[in-house]
């Protein structure tokens, strides 16, 4: 069985003599022999484990990490996998650190004052995606939206103090409660109505048209299917309730638009449909296009009113 000094050991591997003796004085790596005169003896077994611990090294491993893992035999499969959802996480964000650098730059290429503000801002909302990673959002939003979403987290932080988050906390809770103490009405009876209205009032506040996809989205796919409910003191039986109420609401908005189809000039009716399809989907344009055809199936809807939808939308 072949056997190395540390020097010859060493360079098998490319590790210098430092590296072996701190590796033994760390209890990562012992030499198999010492001899009388101190010197350190490596057998081929040892030259296995020092590849193991280059390896994993070079996979981001600390250390004390690798010395758990070779000393106890755990599963090093397992942690390989967790080690590369580490090592992606890491790639992107160095990947967005350079985003930031390139956007500074060219901010500053004419060699003005770097603005720390603006780079704190950056680095705030990338943060608040990481934070959002392992939040019930993830599940509903894309990438994109993730980032737009912190983004929109962190503008909110930014544009007010928290004594005045906390009274828009509290005036959450609030209507919250106004609506599970009026759920023995319809939807679309007038209470509904009203807090139909008094519920987009408060999520189109806060949201603006920017935002209203991920507004959108987030009652969806998030409330709409259970998520997210506890934090904001919401349950299945309030929010079904609130989607036919805030149904009802837009509906009648609708209906009053369309209602002044033989009182006001077309165009001027067109400027009401265009304001409250805002209210109602922001940007959101392939929404928004299949709203007039949608409402033409309406029963009720006054002859006058049909034909200003298939002209105005050529249906």
């Amino acid at each position: 069985m072949n056997q190395w000094h540390a020097k010859a050991f060493g360079k098998l591997a490319n590790v210098s003599v430092r590296t072996l003796h701190h590796y033994d004085q760390i209890g990562l790596l012992k030499p198999s022999l010492r001899q009388n005169n101190n010197y350190r003896l490596y057998s081929e077994k040892d030259l296995l484990k020092l590849q193991q611990i280059i390896a994993l090294k070079f996979f981001g491993f600390e250390l004390s990490q690798i010395k758990q893992l070779l000393a106890k035999q755990e599963n090093v499969f397992d942690n390989l996998i967790m080690q590369a959802k580490f090592l992606q996480r890491k790639a992107e964000t160095l990947l967005e650190a350079n985003a930031i650098i390139k956007r500074i730059t060219m901010a500053c290429s004419d060699k003005k004052s770097i603005p720390w503000q603006q780079i704190m801002q950056l680095i705030e909302v990338y943060q608040m995606t990481q934070q959002l990673e392992d939040a019930w959002v993830k599940e509903i939003f894309t990438a994109d939206e993730l980032k737009q979403y912190a983004e929109f987290e962190a503008k909110m932080k930014a544009d007010s103090t928290p004594e005045q988050r906390q009274v828009f906390e509290n005036s959450w809770f609030a209507l919250v409660e106004e609506i599970n103490n009026n759920l023995h009405h319809a939807p679309d009876s007038e209470t509904g109505i009203y807090l139909g209205k008094k519920w987009m009032d408060w999520v189109n506040k806060l949201y603006g048209k920017k935002y209203a996809h991920l507004r959108t989205k987030k009652f969806e796919k998030g409330f709409g299917e259970g998520k997210g409910l506890d934090e904001h003191g919401l349950t299945p039986k309030l929010i079904s309730w609130m989607e036919k109420a805030v149904d009802a609401y837009w509906r009648q908005r609708l209906h009053q638009v369309l209602g002044q189809v033989d009182q006001l000039p077309a165009a001027a009716v067109l400027k009401y449909w265009n304001e409250l399809m805002d209210e109602m989907y922001g940007d959101e344009t392939e929404r928004k296009a299949v709203i007039p055809a949608l409402v033409l199936k309406e029963e009720s809807l006054s002859t006058e009113a049909q034909s200003w939808l298939k002209k105005t939308f050529h249906l």
